[in-house]
């Protein structure tokens, strides 16, 4: 996490008002949001809206990504939702696309992306709802020579939640919450780009595996489909060391959003936010408390 920097990270500026900062922008034609779930895991917090409706700063997580997307000039959006659709398209307005996961109480964020894949055949940006970052991420990610890369942070140590990257040099060779500590070499952000071919090749990848007897595939995250992509396709990481990011899974996620994340992003001009106040003891959420926490 130390290596999450505050605005020293060395990246290419975005070109002003989104125009295009080089060729690659211009290569993919649009950017795929999962956010169909509900985040079960910050309790009362989403109880009533899903974890892509929670606030960092005056905007929520959904409005974080798409001024993100603006900055790069990917005006194309799908989101796919789910719970609590209609607040996410209230959110979202009309310019977005929405496609519908019916079953997302009993799927995961592999199914999304399948119900997606009609959008996304000729390539396309990939962000996991959950996800708060600066536009200098995206701008790594796309100006890497790569055509299909996963964005990843190398560390040292892991914990049992981290989705866990094994790296032969900069190729992806396996990537999985339960991969043996010892194998890993980083995290993966839930940030990835795939070209037209790339697209082409996880969507065959993923159909394989909803076929498959006992799979089980669509209860997945969606790095259960570019591990198996990683065997038979060329996926590369593009390392983002210094950019500050964080996923909000559980509350301390989110405050640490709140109280490390924002301004840093405030600082290098990523977002405009107002001050953020001192969290009070205890703020009633849909009939509950959750101590010191905003939804």
């Amino acid at each position: 996490d130390a290596a999450r920097g505050v605005c020293g990270y060395a990246v290419p500026l975005a070109a002003p008002s989104g125009l295009g900062h080089n060729r690659s922008f211009m290569q993919l034609p649009g950017a795929i949001i999962l956010a169909a779930g509900r985040g079960r895991r910050l309790g009362a917090l989403t109880r009533a809206r899903p974890k892509c409706l929670l606030r960092v700063g005056t905007r929520t997580l959904l409005e974080h990504q798409l001024a993100a997307l603006t900055e790069v000039g990917l005006k194309r959006v799908a989101v796919v939702n789910g719970f609590a659709g209609e607040r996410v398209r209230q959110v979202g307005g009309p310019r977005l696309t929405y496609i519908v996961n019916k079953r997302s109480r009993v799927t995961n964020s592999f199914y999304s992306l399948w119900l997606a894949r009609e959008a996304a055949r000729d390539g396309f940006l990939l962000l996991n709802a959950d996800v708060l970052f600066p536009p200098e991420l995206l701008i790594r990610l796309l100006d890497s020579p790569y055509p299909d890369a996963l964005s990843v942070e190398r560390r040292e140590r892991f914990g049992e939640e981290e989705m866990k990257v094994e790296l032969r040099g900069d190729r992806v060779v396996a990537l999985s919450k339960e991969l043996e500590p010892p194998r890993a070499h980083a995290e993966n952000v839930g940030v990835a780009k795939f070209s037209r071919g790339g697209a082409a090749a996880l969507f065959a990848t993923m159909e394989s595996l909803l076929a498959r007897p006992g799979c089980r595939a669509e209860r997945e995250l969606t790095p259960f489909a570019f591990n198996a992509l990683a065997q038979h396709h060329l996926l590369h990481a593009v390392v983002i060391n210094g950019i500050p990011w964080v996923e909000i899974d559980f509350v301390a996620d989110l405050r640490r959003a709140r109280r490390e994340i924002l301004p840093t992003l405030k600082a290098c001009g990523a977002a405009r936010v107002l001050p953020v106040p001192s969290p009070p003891a205890a703020v009633r959420t849909s009939g509950r408390s959750v101590a010191g926490v905003e939804p």
